[in-house]
């Protein structure tokens, strides 16, 4: 795997403003991931009415995305480590414009579902080149604060899909906010072509052949030999997915089924949990406190945020909802903190490929939790229960168990262990 012993070049270290620039232009692609992922919350009520989509579906077209997102991860980290950031992401981000487009014109469900499997194909690499990125370029003990700074720009593409997207909605309609997409997509993959230049990657050793791209996948998937890797991936099937599922796809819906706001007064509410998401951050990863003390951050506010989760079951109020939905805004940022024990877990050799199965499991996360929030939601529907209490009720136990995961089984050692098959 020659490309994770790429040494930053005399120009690459981290005082030099060209790393500054290009982190700042892949973050562009990564922004307009976040925009994508986010749409559902906004888009759910006019597209149920044009579609006469049930829950389940609804459900089924936010998590599309993330199932093509996160189902690509593997391949996206071979592709870096093999070909670089800039490649990778130039190759793949033009199917999010593609996607974007036929969502456009999409006549019928089916068609907006290939479009956004084709968006989430293409936006795959938007985060993975930046983390990957950070740790090539970037001193290791600024890992956590500069990849929590660049979530936070990221979440330029979540304030985008709030109250800008829902008056754009009102005022056009949904079919504009795909168009208005694809147009910032297509200007974002232009400013990498324009701005992003690795170095070369230095030719194997002498008598030792490229990494074949089989053998590059065989050790992706011998990372599940090591026994951390299960607790790791529990963690992050649910944590990003809790927020994603409440941001992303059923804000919007609560809001103007179960306490009557508008379009536009549920997109402030979104934008106003997507400028705390932008924040909260850069924070957590500024005050990463390392090591055991790591571990059980993500533990206490994992427990938190599934307790935040269940109180919305249990309080009705459209003023609490708020409250409780601005918390998951701020909590949110802790999630930062599992790329840096995914770091620190594993040998820098393989960082990349673990990164990736940790992306992979994050946003496989998210399709699974949309996708079974809107069957419960279904089911609660035909039931004559109240959805939202089911959907809330559900995520909390999903973070329960993804937390009770991390916790009893095995843990990573300090310092990292060796890669797997090393002798």
């Amino acid at each position: 795997m020659h490309a994770m012993h790429d040494a930053p070049s005399k120009n690459s270290g981290p005082r030099n403003a060209g790393s500054w620039t290009m982190l700042l232009a892949l973050t562009a692609a990564f922004a307009m991931s976040q925009a994508f992922r986010t749409v559902a919350a906004i888009l759910a009520t006019p597209l149920q009415a044009e579609f006469h989509l049930s829950p389940q579906q609804l459900g089924s077209f936010a998590g599309s995305f993330h199932f093509a997102f996160g189902a690509m991860q593997m391949f996206v980290g071979i592709g870096i480590d093999l070909h670089g950031v800039r490649r990778t992401i130039l190759t793949g981000f033009p199917l999010a414009v593609v996607g974007a487009v036929l969502s456009a014109v999409a006549p019928n469900f089916a068609s907006l579902l290939l479009g956004q499997v084709l968006i989430g194909v293409g936006c795959a690499p938007a985060f993975l080149v930046c983390t990957v990125f950070i740790a090539r370029h970037f001193a290791a003990h600024r890992f956590a604060a500069i990849s929590g700074a660049v979530l936070g720009l990221g979440g330029v593409g979540l304030l985008a899909t709030g109250t800008p997207l829902a008056w754009l909605v009102e005022a056009t309609s949904w079919r504009m906010g795909f168009w208005v997409l694809a147009g910032c997509s297509a200007a974002a993959w232009c400013l990498i072509a324009w701005k992003v230049h690795e170095p070369r990657s230095p030719e194997p050793a002498p008598g030792l052949p490229r990494e074949s791209l089989g053998r590059a996948a065989l050790i992706f998937v011998s990372l599940f030999r090591l026994p951390y890797t299960l607790g790791i991936v529990a963690l992050s099937f649910v944590c990003y997915a809790s927020f994603i599922s409440l941001r992303g796809l059923w804000l919007g819906p609560m809001l103007i089924e179960r306490h009557g706001f508008s379009l536009v007064q549920s997109g402030n509410v979104a934008l106003a949990v997507s400028v705390l998401s932008l924040v909260s951050p850069a924070l957590f990863g500024r005050f990463d406190p390392g090591g055991a003390t790591r571990r059980r951050w993500l533990l206490g506010w994992t427990l938190l945020t599934a307790a935040i989760f269940a109180s919305m079951a249990l309080v009705r109020s459209a003023t609490f909802d708020v409250a409780m939905t601005l918390a998951v805004g701020i909590t949110s940022g802790y999630m930062v903190l599992q790329y840096s024990e995914v770091r620190a877990a594993y040998p820098a050799q393989i960082v990349g490929r673990a990164l990736a199965l940790f992306t992979m499991s994050m946003f496989l996360g998210v399709a699974v939790m949309q996708w079974f929030t809107g069957l419960v939601a279904s089911i609660a529907k035909a039931h004559g229960a109240d959805v939202y209490d089911a959907v809330l009720l559900t995520i909390a136990a999903m973070l329960l168990v993804g937390a009770a995961a991390f916790a009893w089984l095995p843990r990573a050692p300090r310092p990292a262990a060796k890669p797997p098959g090393a002798g």
